[in-house]
């Protein structure tokens, strides 16, 4: 168990670490070499020339005015001055309301902090019931409730504390919830046009044996959206077109690295055939290449043409767009047919947020997938339980000696004790979750999701409970075992459920660490770019021969929403959890919050470049997860609370989880409809006011390829059925169909006219 020494000591390493992460960015932003490392997004924004292009060679790579050095420290005030209506418009909403969860969190934290330091601490520090039990404990588990006697009356303290601290984060949340739903319903109103408003994903479109899929899409809308339908586009399965696109785009690069190569050498280069060019025989570079693409382009036309001809890669679903938003918007939140099984209607993602490869997935199969990933996730989490055991076990000295005894005398040295107990826990949990949220991601992809912006929620959801169970529980328990192991192993069964109440507050200096590896060194990393910065030299070096190159070679990347929100997310989880138990770890939360804000708005200022706009969608999950972190706290007050003797106050905390559920329905339907419906009468007002402003715009045009699968960008391959502007005259809606399952009853009109086919307006049938 880590002492006051261990995290003093691991506290100063992190600091120092930190320190020198922020300072080495503060000296490599001023470099021109890097400047397209760090300030990727004003180049493609075209608001920033490279400091490169002109002047002596010296001047081109390193900054020789030694005055610059001593601002080095103006990025924070530079990252915290930009408003937060200018950051919208440069950034996006999305990137916003990312920042927004930090500050709420300083929000709950700082007032919770001041509490807690002002009053528990001393109730708690002002007792000795940890001398009298015979646990393995540290000078710091006596700010802990775990130093309070058993059945004292001092334990009121922290029942009224627990309500102070939930009504206070109760309130931030109601006010961050008000300001981020006007947020999004002011975003959206003055939001510019975008494809995604006037366009409806159509899914599971049943099969007609006389008409194809476009045919049959375009037949049902004209007659059930007459007014309104302007155009479709069916899906294609071009998931393999794209791999050999990718795949030929690769060699390219290939290509162009040994013929500027053989441009610097005069000597033709040589590569492997095998396996990542590392094995096989010596073949000429360039001719291998040149080869391999010619060999790849046929495949690609081949199954260009195969994608275009074949019915069965046309997939039973569409885009189909529409007049006005107010069509679109009365499609997308409406049941098409009588069978709510096909046709079915949700809004389109905006182009690049759409994710292609999963639009090929049948509908009818998306249940499966999502059934085979739920028992994959309970497995994963399952079996990822021997590594956090393993990590907790690194923080039990005693454990590490009994099973390595040969290093016992190293370990015993009060710098390198220091060191594994302070500081080698957290960096282990972090080396081990490295990897899981790319697993994760994988794991979504498979369910189906067709969007960028709900894989990386559901990912978000994943990784969450993820954490819950396996750091947050799983360190909980299995290091409270551990340590507390003999102490079990002697004394009855009745005394263990006190023991474990006693154990669990004193877990807190393990998070400690951990917040210190994770929140402090790993943002102060993040800021460093230090992946961005290699790879962009190396391809400057090896690839680059212009200034597109140079452009290309760039990765701004962007908020990797899925990771670093349930991060964020276990965070309030211990923050809240630990404030009445453990105040301690209380400042190194508000530390990580601080720092991660002013890091995280300057790399959403000038490197972030978000690969789509949701809106905020993405709040009521943060809203949630938060609920979910208080009543796990009052929950686990509660269960300690019990096994100090306190019986009595069980009734006044269950009041807690009641009152926070029904906040949360309250808020729920007070605010989350804004995030999953867009209103009509939002809609009607921006379509009235845009004809007014642009009377003749071209819809038609603006809608042409926006979602035509990537690979058919430069092609002529199906455009977008087009229906004219409607007219006065009444004419019949062409079909092949000789059975009328999905025809509506023929009209009046129709039936006079001796005709059992719908009358529409005759300009609806002119493409």
């Amino acid at each position: 168990m880590a002492t006051v020494r261990d995290i003093c000591v691991a506290a100063g390493f992190n600091v120092v670490t930190a320190l020198a992460f922020l300072l080495a960015f503060a000296f490599l932003r001023l470099q021109p070499v890097n400047d397209r490392v760090y300030f990727p997004k004003w180049y493609l924004k075209g608001m920033r020339d490279s400091p490169s292009s002109a002047g002596a060679a010296v001047t081109k790579y390193v900054n020789i005015d030694f005055r610059s050095y001593f601002k080095f420290l103006s990025w924070i005030p530079a990252a915290l001055k930009m408003p937060e209506e200018e950051l919208i418009e440069h950034a996006g909403l999305d990137s916003v309301i990312y920042l927004r969860i930090y500050r709420t969190g300083l929000k709950i934290f700082v007032p919770i902090t001041i509490l807690a330091f002002a009053i528990l601490v001393p109730v708690n520090w002002t007792n000795d019931a940890l001398e009298g039990l015979k646990v393995v404990q540290s000078d710091i588990d006596k700010l802990s409730l775990s130093n309070v006697p058993y059945g004292s009356k001092r334990f009121v303290a922290h029942v009224v504390m627990a309500y102070a601290f939930t009504f206070w984060t109760c309130y931030v949340l109601l006010k961050e919830y008000e300001i981020v739903t006007t947020m999004r319903l002011c975003f959206l109103a003055s939001e510019k046009r975008r494809p995604d408003q006037f366009t409806v994903l159509v899914r599971n479109i049943p099969p007609d044996p006389d008409e194809s899929v476009s045919e049959l899409v375009e037949h049902f809308f004209l007659v059930n959206h007459p007014d309104h339908y302007l155009k479709h586009q069916v899906v294609y399965d071009a998931n393999k077109l794209a791999d050999l696109v990718e795949k030929k785009k690769k060699m390219r690069n290939w290509l162009d690295y040994y013929l500027l190569k053989f441009e610097r050498k005069s000597k033709r280069p040589t590569t492997k055939t095998g396996w990542l060019g590392c094995f096989g025989s010596d073949v000429d570079a360039i001719d291998y290449y040149k080869s391999e693409i010619e060999k790849i382009g046929k495949e690609e036309a081949e199954e260009r043409k195969k994608v275009m001809k074949d019915p069965k890669s046309i997939m039973p679903a569409a885009f189909v767009s529409f007049r006005s938003r107010w069509g679109a918007a009365v499609c997308a939140q409406t049941q098409q047919t009588s069978n709510p099984t096909t046709w079915l209607t949700e809004w389109a993602p905006e182009p690049r947020d759409v994710y292609w490869n999963n639009l090929s997935i049948p509908f009818v199969s998306l249940t499966v997938r999502r059934l085979i990933i739920a028992v994959a996730f309970f497995f994963l989490i399952f079996f990822y339980v021997v590594p956090i055991a393993f990590v907790q076990a690194l923080a039990n000295i005693e454990g590490i000696e009994k099973a390595l005894p040969f290093l016992e005398p190293l370990i015993e040295r009060p710098s390198i004790k220091s060191f594994i107990q302070g500081f080698l826990p957290g960096i282990a949990l972090k080396i081990f979750l490295i990897v899981l949220p790319t697993i994760l991601m994988y794991m979504s992809q498979f369910e189906g999701l067709i969007s960028q912006s709900s894989l990386e929620r559901r990912t978000a959801s994943k990784y969450f409970i993820f954490l819950f169970f396996n750091v947050f529980l799983g360190s909980i328990i299995t290091g409270s075992a551990l340590e507390q192991l003999k102490t079990y192993l002697h004394q009855s069964a009745n005394d263990i459920p006190r023991t474990f109440g006693v154990a669990v507050p004193m877990k807190a200096t393990f998070f400690i660490t951990y917040v210190m590896v994770d929140g402090w060194s790993g943002v102060a990393l993040e800021i460093t770019r230090i992946r961005a910065f290699v790879i962009f030299h190396l391809k400057n070096w090896f690839l680059v021969k212009t200034e597109k190159d140079r452009e290309e070679a760039m990765d701004p990347g962007s908020i990797c929403f899925y990771w670093s929100e349930p991060r964020i997310q276990l965070y309030f989880l211990l923050g809240l959890v630990y404030a009445p138990v453990t105040p301690l770890l209380l400042p190194f939360i508000l530390v990580f919050f601080a720092l991660a804000y002013v890091v995280y708005r300057h790399q959403i200022i000038n490197v972030y470049n978000q690969r789509y706009e949701s809106g905020a969608q993405f709040w009521p999950q943060v809203h949630l997860r938060i609920i979910v972190a208080l009543i796990v706290s009052q929950l686990l007050l509660l269960g300690l609370l019990s096994t100090k003797g306190l019986e009595e106050a069980t009734p006044a905390l269950l009041v807690l989880p009641v009152l926070t559920i029904w906040f949360h329905k309250y808020c729920k339907n007070r605010f989350e409809p804004a995030f999953v419906r867009n209103p009509i009468q939002e809609a009607m007002k921006k379509d009235i006011l845009e004809r007014a402003r642009e009377p003749n715009f071209d819809l038609k045009s603006y809608l042409a390829d926006a979602y035509l699968h990537p690979v058919f960008k430069s092609d002529e391959v199906d455009k977008f059925f087009v229906a004219d502007d409607p007219g006065a005259e009444e004419v019949i809606v062409p079909t092949k169909r000789h059975s009328r399952r999905t025809t509506p009853v023929p009209s009046v009109q129709s039936k006079q006219d001796g005709s059992d086919r719908l009358l529409l307006p005759e300009s609806v049938l002119e493409r």
